[in-house]
């Protein structure tokens, strides 16, 4: 499925106003720089790691890259599609969808925010190009980092991003919030989800 895809680029300015980089982060802060939230989820409960029922607790309580974690889920690799972003000097953010590379399947949501400026020049080069899934940039450049989940949440999907996983209507599905440390400095803020997994005999 491909979607269109909404570029805001504008002018530098001054940044927009700092996004919390402890456990007040929310999906909501992600969100505060898109002008269309009609994708946002309606329904949040935030929820322990403890509380995940699986396979979500296997595919979001860990501190590694979801790119990664999925595509050993799913057994192939995953392609990114950007869906919007926004871009204003050093300030990037965006929201993408991962795909399965051989059956072009949705399985995961993802909202990012990030300082450019604490990346290497060819790290920043890459996510710009809105090509290849973010956490396969940090890896293939060796990026030192640290994956910091800082909460979770039992949501349902608005109707959009329901539709974009191909879904007929909202269902309930999981997600996390979290801070990416890149050379010791916060660099991204990211928020995950998933589309919902049908497991065997459902």
């Amino acid at each position: 499925m491909i979607l269109p895809t909404h570029n805001l680029s504008v002018s530098p300015s001054p940044r927009a106003p700092n996004l919390p980089t402890d456990h007040t982060l929310t999906l909501g802060h992600l969100y505060s720089l898109f002008p269309d939230r009609t994708d946002e989820p309606h329904a949040l409960e935030p929820i322990r790691g403890d509380q995940m029922p699986e396979p979500y607790h296997g595919l979001l309580v860990h501190s590694h890259h979801m790119t990664v974690t999925v595509e050993q889920f799913y057994g192939q690799p995953v392609n990114v599609q950007v869906v919007e972003s926004y871009h204003a000097g050093d300030d990037y953010a965006r929201k993408s969808l991962l795909s399965l590379r051989d059956s072009g399947k949705i399985v995961q949501f993802g909202i990012v925010r990030i300082d450019l400026n604490l990346l290497a020049p060819l790290v920043r080069q890459q996510i710009e190009e809105e090509q290849t899934p973010l956490g396969r940039v940090l890896i293939q450049n060796n990026v030192l980092r640290i994956v910091q989940p800082v909460g979770y949440f039992r949501i349902t999907l608005a109707p959009k991003m329901a539709e974009w996983f191909g879904l007929s209507g909202p269902e309930t599905t999981y997600g996390r919030v979290g801070v990416i440390h890149t050379d010791g400095r916060p660099a991204i803020r990211v928020g995950e989800i998933l589309t919902p997994v049908k497991m065997a005999g459902e």
